[in-house]
């Protein structure tokens, strides 16, 4: 093991030590060193750090700075080390992603979309129902696309109707409250399923074609399919998928639809958010209010309530 590599192992070690399951920064770190190395480099400087950082092409100019981002950090921490560690300056490369602006689907699309999944064949005819089911999930409760998928047979209460989320972004887990016409939904799903998969393969709760969990890059195909023939996204050649809205645009259009509700109805959406944040698995009511500033007419909402006097202020 080289020096660089056995000081990679510490530092990944210390940052464990401190809490950070840092699994995602060491495999990044760890590719990192492999370069290093080959470029024989016996300690990092701000031009490797550079050259390595922005080594991928045709990737967002974030994915660069994230890049650069997990490098000072290793820097920072080896130069109490090795006085020869040059550390990148911070901003060198900007590492914030511009978020895409979402797609808030209207409830015609939501119904296109449920109707044109209903209608994928199947041997077993696990197709179908899972698709179906996984838009529903989704569009009625805000969950994260890979938090739907997540979901084990345990997780789901349907006689209290509560979904239990373990482990989701941020380490974070949550109860989700379902709305009855959901928990009737789930419970129609899990009869059609194991009569259609009587084996239990799988503690998934939304299986495939072959009775284990759903995967996610299949789901994310399929659901680009079916945004093409609903005409969400533009057809596309050699079975491409294209650019359009995403599984995730379903949590958006969630989240904005409660805010814009709280609007109309003259509530004080600043003491809202915080509800809404916890239900979503937000780690910062500051998330959540980027739903805000990302959707048109919720910007409307907000600056006409700003302008209105509400009960109990003075001029």
């Amino acid at each position: 093991m080289s020096a660089m590599r056995d000081s990679l192992v510490q530092y990944v070690a210390a940052r464990r030590a401190l809490g950070a399951s840092f699994y995602e920064p060491a495999l990044t770190l760890g590719h990192f060193v492999d370069w290093l190395e080959r470029e024989g480099a016996a300690f990092i400087t701000i031009d490797l750090a550079l050259r390595w950082a922005m080594a991928p092409q045709h990737v967002q100019r974030a994915t660069w700075g994230r890049r650069l981002s997990q490098v000072r950090g290793f820097a920072a921490w080896l130069s109490a080390l090795d006085a020869r560690t040059e550390v990148p300056p911070k901003r060198l490369l900007e590492a914030r992603r511009r978020r895409n602006a979402p797609h808030i689907y209207t409830e015609q699309e939501i119904d296109q979309l449920m109707s044109e999944a209903a209608r994928r064949s199947s041997r077993t005819g696990l197709r179908a129902l899972t698709y179906t089911t996984l838009i529903g999930l989704l569009a009625a409760t805000g969950l994260r696309p890979s938090e739907a998928m997540g979901l084990n047979r345990s997780d789901v209460d349907l006689v209290s109707g509560i979904l239990a989320i373990r482990e989701s972004k941020f380490g974070k887990s949550r109860f989700v409250p379902m709305r009855e016409s959901t928990r009737a939904a789930l419970a129609h799903y899990t009869r059609c399923r194991d009569r259609l998969c009587p084996l239990t393969l799988s503690e998934a709760f939304l299986i495939g074609e072959h009775g284990t969990r759903l995967n996610a890059a299949s789901a994310r195909t399929m659901f680009a399919r079916l945004s093409q023939v609903v005409g969400l996204r533009a057809p596309t050649q050699h079975r491409r998928v294209g650019h359009g809205p995403r599984l995730q645009d379903f949590r958006h259009t969630f989240a904005t639809g409660r805010l814009v509700e709280w609007y109309r109805a003259g509530l004080d959406v600043t003491r809202e958010l915080p509800k809404l944040a916890t239900y979503l698995g937000h780690v910062d009511v500051g998330l959540t209010y980027w739903y805000i500033e990302a959707v048109p007419e919720l910007l409307q909402l907000a600056a006409q309530y700003l302008g209105q006097d509400r009960p109990g202020e003075g001029p």
